[in-house]
């Protein structure tokens, strides 16, 4: 099971030390861990997404440019024909002769969940995606501190892996350990984590994210032996 830490603002290197598998920067400026500086250098194994938020596409190219992202997770009401014009981009290459080049990066679509979920919203995002993510329907597209109904997604009809999101934390472990032992999460590839390891926006918790590392490593390592 993969990690991502989003929000990152204040302590990225510290983080980005735990070897997460992805870290998220938040170009959307109303939030409180909106990134406007530039990105440290970090492990090349460690991906670099941005978070975007109803962006125009060429805003999305350009910080994808500017800070060499690994990929873009669009927060908003992106359609999925701007995931199609997103993924068929050019960038501009760094060569003096400003020659335009096709860039790889991972396109992640959001869907925000309350107490229910219609998803045939899926199904026009599914050949323009790479990931899905679920996240808790709040009053911010994201960083909103409480978790989703997660037996929702046990008729998830598609087989895209997607991030799960939304107030996970330390106390959600034992709940997590339930999801991530359930048919629900047969493609789930990853867990999103923010505001629940922070001690204010932007500034995370090192300990608690060590922590949390340990335990999911425990849960893998444990499902592992059972199917042996």
């Amino acid at each position: 099971m993969k990690l991502k830490v989003c929000g990152q603002k204040h302590n990225i290197q510290e983080v980005a030390q735990l070897q997460p598998d992805y870290l998220g920067f938040i170009f959307w400026e109303p939030s409180t861990r909106y990134f406007d500086e530039e990105i440290p250098k970090i492990p090349d194994s460690v991906k670099k997404i941005g978070v975007f938020v109803d962006a125009p596409l060429e805003e999305v190219l350009r910080q994808i440019e500017t800070h060499n992202l690994d990929g873009a997770q669009l927060h908003g009401q992106e359609s999925a024909e701007f995931c199609k014009a997103l993924r068929h981009s050019e960038l501009v290459s760094e060569s003096h002769d400003r020659n335009r080049k096709q860039v790889q990066f991972d396109i992640i679509k959001v869907f925000s969940i309350k107490d229910t979920f219609n998803f045939s919203e899926l199904k026009p995002y599914e050949g323009t995606c790479d990931y899905f993510l679920f996240d808790t329907k709040g009053k911010l597209p994201g960083g909103n501190g409480y978790t989703f109904d997660w037996s929702i997604l046990k008729d998830y009809p598609s087989n895209k892996p997607f991030f799960l999101s939304g107030g996970i934390g330390l106390g959600s472990l034992d709940k997590l350990k339930d999801f991530l032992n359930s048919p629900a999460s047969k493609y789930c590839h990853a867990i999103d984590v923010n505001s629940r390891f922070e001690s204010k926006p932007g500034l995370k918790n090192i300990e608690q994210l060590k922590e949390f590392q340990r335990l999911l490593t425990d849960n893998r390592q444990s499902n592992t032996d059972n199917q042996e």
